[in-house]
Parts: C-alpha cells; sequence; structure tokens
C-alpha cells in the first residue's frame, strides 16, 4: 500500500494500491486497445473530447488545487497558479494538434532533383510517463496533453508522494470515457517505476533530477524504449550595469524561495556587475528577509518535502561558509525542519557546492563580477547547461552575450521558467512531434533525366542529367 502524506503537518492525504508486473501488464495491454481507438478517430474528434477534459479539470480546479497543496506542502495559490498553466496548455494542444501533425504535401523541384511527396506525424502507440512531485500536474500533464493530442494513448505513473494527483487526473478521463481507457495511472514506488520501463512501450517521458534520469535511461535501454528527458534545475541570472534592480531583485528572490526552491527551474546563483552589486545586494536581503515559511494561507512558502533536500542546503550552507562565504540573510538556525527560512549568501567560491551541487531549497547565492565576460566564464563553468536569466535595459545586446553562453535558454528581465524546454515545454510544436513518427511518402515523377531503380539508363538522358549537373554546380 503507497501512502501520501501532507509535508506541513505529516498527516495522511490518500492511500494507493502499489502495482506490481502483472497489473502494470493488464495495464498496458488494455492501453493498447483503447490505443486503436482513439487513434482511428482523427484530430478533429481527439479535440473535441480533450476539449471536454480540459473543461472537466477546470470545473474541478478548486478539488485539485487542495490536493496539489496538500500532497506537496505548497501553497495554494502556487498550487493553482500551476493547474492554471497545466489547463490552458492543454487547451492549446488541443486547438493546434491537427495544423502541426497532419500530412503536409512537398512538391518536387525537378531541376534540384527533389522528389514529390508528403510527410505526416502518426501515433506511436502508448506512451509512459515519469511525473515529478515538485510540479505534479503541469510537468506531466504537458506530456500527457501531447501524447494524446498525438494519437496515443498514456499510462502515467506519479510520484509515489503525490499519487492523488495523478488518481485524480486519471478519474477525470474515466468520467468522460469510462470503456475507453486512453490515460490510467499506476501508483508504486521506484519498483513500479523500473517496471513501466521495462514495459516495451513505444516511448517513455521522464521529468526529474540529473540522477533519476541515468537510472531511467539504463532501464530503458534493456528494453529497448525511447526516452525524452526533462531534467530541472534553477539556473543563473546575470545583472549587468543598467539593470532595473528592483525587479531584478524580486525576479532572483522569487525564483531562488518559491515553492521553497523546489521548483523544477529558477534561480540559484545571482552574478552582478561589481558598480551595482551593493544596491542589488541590499535590495534582496530586504526582500527575503520579508519571506516567511509556513503552513498557513500567509505563507510566503511551504515546507521541504523530503528529508533528503534538507540535509542537501545543510551541507551546501556549511560548505559556502567554510570555504569564505558570507551570510546575508539566514544562518544554520534559519534549518528548521521541516522549514528552511530564506537564506541569501555572497562572496561564495566558485567551487562550493552551494554553487555546483543541485539548487534545491531557498538558498541562493549573489557574487559580484568584474565584467559581463567573467559572468559568462562562470556561467559556462557548470556542469551542465541550465537556464539563464540576463537583466538589461539595453535589450538588443542580449543575442550578442548570449551566443557567449553554453545553455539552450536565456530568458530576458525575468527569471527562468519551467514548460520552455524539454518535455515540459508549453505551446511548443515540438512537444507535439516528440510523441509521433513521422512518416514520408515519395513519388516516383516520370520526367526523371535518371531513372532510379532501373538498369534502364539511356543514353540521351545521362547526357542531360551531366548537363544539368554542370549547370546547377558551375563545373
Amino acid at each position: 500500500m503507497l501512502t501520501s502524506y501532507d509535508p506541513r503537518t505529516g498527516e495522511v492525504v490518500g492511500e494507493y494500491a502499489s502495482m506490481g508486473a502483472g497489473e502494470l501488464t493488464r495495464t498496458v495491454r488494455s492501453a493498447r486497445s483503447a490505443e486503436q481507438w482513439w487513434a482511428a478517430l482523427g484530430f478533429d474528434a481527439r479535440k473535441r473530447w480533450l476539449l471536454d477534459w480540459k473543461r472537466a479539470i477546470a470545473r474541478g480546479t478548486r478539488e485539485l488545487v487542495e490536493l496539489v497543496s496538500s500532497e506537496t506542502g505548497k501553497p495554494r495559490i502556487d498550487a493553482a497558479i500551476e493547474v492554471t498553466l497545466a489547463v490552458e496548455n492543454l487547451d492549446w494542444v488541443a486547438r493546434h494538434a491537427e495544423r502541426l501533425l497532419s500530412r503536409t504535401t512537398r512538391l518536387a523541384d525537378r531541376f534540384r532533383r527533389d522528389p514529390a511527396g508528403s510527410i505526416a506525424h502518426l501515433p506511436l502507440g502508448v506512451v509512459g510517463v515519469l511525473g515529478p512531485w515538485n510540479n505534479p500536474v503541469l510537468t506531466p500533464m504537458n506530456s500527457i496533453a501531447g501524447a494524446m493530442a498525438s494519437g496515443n494513448a498514456v499510462v502515467f505513473k506519479p510520484s509515489e508522494l503525490t499519487p492523488g494527483v495523478g488518481a485524480w487526473l486519471a478519474d477525470s478521463w474515466n468520467h468522460l470515457a469510462p470503456n475507453q481507457p486512453v490515460l490510467q495511472v499506476v501508483t508504486g514506488d521506484g519498483g513500479t517505476a523500473a517496471a513501466l520501463c521495462r514495459a516495451h512501450l513505444d516511448k517513455l517521458s521522464y521529468a526529474g533530477s540529473g540522477v533519476g534520469a541515468r537510472e531511467i535511461a539504463g532501464l530503458c535501454a534493456q528494453s529497448g524504449t525511447p526516452l525524452v528527458v526533462e531534467q530541472g534545475g534553477r539556473g543563473t541570472m546575470v545583472v549587468q550595469v543598467d539593470a532595473r534592480l528592483d525587479s531584478a531583485a524580486a525576479a532572483a528572490v522569487y525564483g531562488a524561495m518559491a515553492n521553497s526552491g523546489q521548483h523544477p527551474a529558477g534561480v540559484r546563483c545571482v552574478y552582478v556587475a561589481d558598480s551595482v552589486y551593493e544596491p542589488f545586494l541590499e535590495l534582496v536581503a530586504d526582500q527575503a528577509r520579508r519571506l516567511r515559511p509556513g503552513a498557513d494561507r500567509q505563507a510566503s512558502y511551504g515546507p521541504m518535502a523530503l528529508d533528503t533536500q534538507i540535509d542537501v542546503v545543510r551541507r551546501q550552507l556549511r560548505d559556502a561558509v567554510s570555504r569564505g562565504g558570507r551570510l546575508v540573510v539566514g544562518s544554520p538556525e534559519s534549518i528548521r525542519e521541516p522549514y528552511i527560512e530564506p537564506i541569501v549568501l555572497t562572496d561564495v567560491p566558485e567551487v562550493s557546492t552551494a554553487i555546483t551541487g543541485d539548487g534545491v531549497g531557498p538558498l541562493l547565492v549573489v557574487n559580484r563580477v568584474a565584467t559581463m565576460e567573467e559572468a559568462a566564464e562562470r556561467v559556462n563553468a557548470a556542469e551542465k547547461p541550465l537556464p539563464v536569466s540576463v537583466f538589461t535595459r539595453d535589450v538588443r545586446s542580449v543575442p550578442e552575450f548570449a551566443g557567449q553562453l553554453r545553455t539552450e535558454l536565456v530568458t530576458v528581465n525575468a527569471a527562468p521558467v519551467y514548460g520552455v524546454t524539454g518535455p515540459g515545454r508549453i505551446r511548443d510544436p515540438q512537444s507535439l512531434r516528440e510523441f509521433s513518427r513521422t512518416q514520408t511518402v515519395t513519388e516516383r515523377r516520370g520526367g526523371d533525366q535518371i531513372t532510379l531503380g532501373t538498369f534502364d539508363r539511356h543514353p540521351r538522358r545521362l547526357r542531360v542529367a551531366r548537363a544539368l549537373f554542370r549547370l546547377r554546380h558551375r563545373v
């Protein structure tokens, strides 16, 4: 039996069956049967079903928000924002799937020797989704919506910390289509996740830590299951000399402290131009001191959901101070399990785990840099590319600076936001095509000068082909 708890109070939220390999096999089999019906409906019918599901989720927002808040401990306002974004993305996916995935015709260019044909994006079959606990609705729903809009059935395994959220989403679908289990949920711990990886699905989507991603990749490799990974990670902010410091400070504090620093995106470290370092740090400290963790509605953020992450924050704080880092806000006494009060550090060496380790907990590092070139060097020293936020009034200069950075995402005058990279992308065509297979149909043209696929090579056609080749390539 799998039990979920409210991390704020330790009270039981719900109990769910922990599914074994046999039940998982039956679930996948029924999903394959439902997928045949779902894929055969076509885009227009699937759009109507998905929009009906969107409305059902929207009507149940209050209940779902309460469940998310109870299982994760995050404030209701944060849970409401997450549910709202998930509903909006489901609406977008349902309305744009046909335009992005339906068959398109490619005309031939006789001079360039391109064949005529068409390209379509077809369903894969059954897609597995492994969801995280920190964004238990938005993150998995992006993959679920994209997979279903593409014509696939989905088997969803939520985190063992938030099984109730996964069950709620599946139930909301099953109320609409009780005899067509296009979306099914399986609950359990890591053993259930491993069994899903070995279930020979057509694709699996995972969102979570780098360590978890490596484990899932190894399991999927054993069964030959294609895998798409979204590795979360709080990124870096760069504050240039002309930045609006109040806006930059507000974004830095929110990016570091929201959801107790447990968001899959946000800010871990800020590099500030030397000339504005002092006033920026003062603004950050002032805003951070106003925040208060707790379980009531007035709390700025909630508890840490995992004891292991509290230990990570404690070790990172100790490491930063032992290496010469200076505490601006907070102290070791700020860690009062299960809550951690805001912690702001400065002058932290780049080798400290507070910078190089996982960004968890409401801990923010603010370091000064002499030049933007130095800021770029420090950003690029990270083990893996993470989002970068640049605050400046000279927006036109950002692309040049971004070209120096080893990152896939640069946001301007805003903190990095989850949902713009990986399978968690919001309103991105690639998030739909990720869960489809491309099929190309080509057509032979009778007027080809060189007929491929036959030994009938007429000398006159060869001469014409040589002449066209020389003309095109100026030989």
